[in-house]
């Protein structure tokens, strides 16, 4: 019998079967995972939120097979065609695509010619011949020989002669040589061991194709191609650019009907007792058992090969994009401070925003510092002003066209204005225009102009990001790697699962979070974060979190899920500012009780906290986790687990590609990370490329246990390509000029000089992927696919 759901569950997740069985309650019960990580650790042992994702996602495969499995069982037994072995083979299996192999013979299709022979009473030929190749083929089949005749099914063609009745008997053989669920996994196996990719320009694309060049002549082993490879391929094929298909690594190409059989063949003609002994019968055995591999299991199996690699290719591009995006979600804040958006342009102007340290806007304006009208003094005058009026002490400018030039104005407001100490950072403003032409900004900034939002929106980003972020839809942000060639489906659930994680992670001030911030808190949706909004307009601020329950379509088990993601900064109760959840304020009143303090003497005071023994305030509710939890969050009320805010100063003089020069040596900003390595802005309009092999003295495998979306790095200029618009940046500064091992260097030498010739997938020299080309081409502007 096959174990349980939950006991399945249990050995993927090397947890005990009590953990998994809480969780999966607590998630059909509608707990988020959030919540249940950080407030239901003595129910589930501890299982965090990465473990949680997984269950989820497993328990939803797993149900699903299950279903799958019961609608299988109905059918064939509906059929009449079940038996005892079928069954068990039925009930015990582990996947659907065995499931599936499994349910084959039985799968209601359209009317094969296999399906048209057994009405002709083929059946016996195909049987006989199988079991006797010592019978002479025409002769048998002429036994069969029977004109048209009409049935109540129908009229049935008969069969006029011995060819016709000897393809007949072939075709009842294929198909169940084809629908062998135990031969079907043995090739699938020996495929996915010994097959390779291969990518092939059509003819006469040559010209319209130029950025898939690395692909009209390309073939890789299946079970080692990367995702953005693999990505690149299916994307060339869907442009009718390229020719994908598979091959086995034994055959140089596809395989010629004359050609000597292969693994495979033999394996089909092992399995069902076929053996070339110059019998009458082996010739045509062996044809058919040719025929069946050619003719179906091969066109089967790549199908579901080439299907299950794209599949994989998706997920871990969507892996790729979903930690890039909590890297940029979780970037560190600047704080509540008074800030200006500069979104800069040339011919349309700088669009300026200068908002409080709340985020409310006070004022905007349009300056043309720059090309056709050069109004620098009059600019430098207007932002001078607005500096002064608003005591401003930040300046966020997008990264957009002219943002180098805009940075040199603000810069030169800088010198001016010694007095206010401002800081000019350079953010991206991906996502910035979406904002600022969604219904929600229309809302939240009514009667402005939609440029002057984006402006908003490059401010706000600055004094916290996640806050501003989550306006945008996670597709937008643009940090993604080829993905709009991956299931939007699966896409859109990793990235709304991330953006749920991450706020919450965070917390949110109930009495200055926007609707959209508010959707993101455990237990909410859209109708009740409105609700919240409505309230607080009406009511006013929120003074605790009891205050909450009060709020229309707010229920008990939403306040449950909510509140401890929720933040009454200044409030009556000190805690309600805390991640401790309104559920055990009891216990810390039991603490207060014990130790004869009030909660403002005891907040913050690290030495008294530490000296506490959690286990004397454990309870039936409350456990070890749970109190230590408390104590933590006591000793730091509100913790932000974000990084402090810092800048990458970009050097003067290097505003354009062609200020570079090779070994030079700056600082920059990651701005996304591809299986492939990680680009950095430099400040030069242009990203450019830290390779793989790049980017640390020692071998690395995924340059997410690197760098991040971001992060403050610094790197050495290597190659300049201005025709093309790429830059190669290394991370290993104390290389020797030439040293580096890069993508469009002669050396592939990987990991400072570690020989890797034996792992297969770094024999060859790296591909530019076509989502690169152009200005380093669309890649290097942010892999937005």
């Amino acid at each position: 019998m096959l174990p349980s759901i939950e006991q399945r569950l249990s050995l993927e997740l090397a947890a005990k079967p009590a953990q998994v069985a809480a969780a999966v309650a607590l998630l059909d019960e509608g707990a988020t995972v959030p919540f249940i990580a950080r407030y239901r650790k003595e129910a589930t042992g501890g299982l965090d939120d990465i473990q949680l994702r997984l269950l989820e996602e497993r328990l939803r495969y797993l149900r699903e097979l299950e279903d799958r499995r019961a609608a299988i069982i109905a059918s064939i037994e509906e059929q009449g065609k079940m038996t005892p072995s079928l069954l068990a083979s039925l009930t015990q299996v582990e996947d659907k695509t065995r499931l599936e192999d499994l349910y084959l013979p039985f799968k209601k299709k359209r009317r094969t010619k296999a399906q048209i022979a057994l009405e002709a009473g083929l059946q016996p030929l195909s049987d006989a011949l199988l079991i006797n190749p010592m019978l002479q083929p025409e002769e048998e089949a002429a036994k069969y020989l029977r004109p048209p005749f009409t049935t109540d099914q129908g009229k049935n063609p008969g069969v006029e002669d011995t060819k016709a009745a000897l393809e007949g008997a072939r075709q009842i053989l294929m198909e169940r040589f084809a629908e062998d669920a135990t031969l079907l996994q043995w090739l699938r196996e020996f495929l996915l061991g010994h097959e390779v990719v291969e990518s092939k320009i059509v003819k006469g694309k040559e010209e319209a194709g130029a950025k898939y060049a690395d692909y009209f002549e390309y073939a890789e082993k299946i079970n080692t191609i990367p995702s953005h490879r693999a990505l690149a391929m299916f994307r060339g094929r869907r442009e009718e650019i390229l020719n994908v298909g598979l091959r086995l690594d034994s055959e140089a190409e596809k395989p010629k009907w004359d050609a000597p059989h292969n693994p495979c063949e033999a394996r089909i003609a092992a399995h069902f007792g076929i053996r070339n002994q110059n019998r009458p019968a082996d010739a045509w055995l062996s044809d058919t058992v040719r025929w069946t591999w050619r003719v179906k299991s091969f066109v089967h199996l790549e199908t579901e090969l080439m299907g299950a690699l794209r599949k994989r290719a998706e997920t871990e591009a969507i892996n790729v994009f979903a930690r890039n995006l909590k890297a940029l979600l979780l970037a560190a804040p600047a704080g509540p401070r008074a800030t200006m958006g500069l979104d800069p342009g040339l011919r349309t102007g700088v669009k300026v925003a200068v908002v409080d340290a709340t985020g409310k806007v006070m004022e905007t304006a349009v300056i043309y510092p720059h090309q056709p009208k050069n109004d620098w003094n009059g600019s430098l005058h207007v932002l001078e002003k607005l500096a002064e009026k608003y005591q401003v002490s930040l300046i966020s400018i997008g990264n957009g066209t002219a943002s180098r030039e805009t940075d040199k104005l603000a810069r030169e407001l800088i010198k001016r204005c010694p007095e206010l100490k401002l800081t000019s950072i350079v953010v991206s403003e991906a996502g910035a225009s979406v904002y600022s032409a969604s219904e929600f900004a229309s809302r939240e900034l009514p009667g402005m102009d939609v440029s002057l939002r984006g402006a908003v929106s490059i401010a706000r980003r600055l004094q916290d990001p996640l806050a501003e972020l989550v306006k945008v839809d996670p597709k937008s942000i643009g940090v993604g790697q080829y993905q709009h060639d991956v299931g939007q489906t699966q896409l859109a659930r990793s990235l709304d699962a991330v953006v749920e994680d991450c706020v919450n992670a965070v917390g949110v001030d109930v009495n200055t979070a926007s609707q959209l911030l508010l959707e993101r808190v455990s237990g909410l949706n859209s109708a009740v974060a409105q609700s919240i909004v409505a309230y607080r307009d009406v009511r006013g601020m929120f003074t605790s979190r009891a205050a909450l329950r009060g709020v229309p379509r707010l229920g008990e088990k939403t306040f449950e899920q909510a509140a401890g993601f929720l933040r009454i900064m200044n409030g009556d109760n000190p805690l309600d500012a805390s991640a401790v959840h309104p559920e055990s304020y009891p216990v810390v009143e039991k603490i207060l009780a014990d130790l004869k303090q009030d909660i403002k003497a005891l907040v913050g005071n690290s030495k008294l906290l530490k000296s506490l023994n959690p286990a004397k305030y454990v309870d039936e509710k409350n456990g070890i986790p749970t109190i230590s939890d408390i104590l933590g969050e006591l000793e730091k009320p509100g913790r932000d687990p974000r990084p402090e805010f810092t800048t990458a100063v970009f050097k003067e003089g290097v505003n354009e590609m062609k200020d570079l020069r090779p070994d030079m040596i700056l600082e920059g900003v990651v701005t996304n990370v591809a299986a492939f390595g990680a680009f950095v802005d430099i400040g030069v309009h242009q990203d450019g490329l830290v390779h793989i092999s790049a980017l640390a003295d020692t071998y690395v495998k995924d340059p997410h246990t690197m760098v991040k979306v971001g992060q403050v790095v610094k790197v050495k200029v290597v190659e300049i390509d201005e025709k093309r618009k790429r830059i190669a940046l290394t991370m290993r500064l104390t290389d020797a000029p030439g040293q580096q091992g890069h993508r469009s260097g002669k050396s592939e030498q990987r990991g400072g000089g570690k020989d890797h010739s034996s792992r297969p997938q770094l024999k060859q020299k790296e591909k530019r992927e076509p989502e690169n080309n152009g200005a380093m081409a669309a890649a290097f502007a942010r892999l937005k696919g």
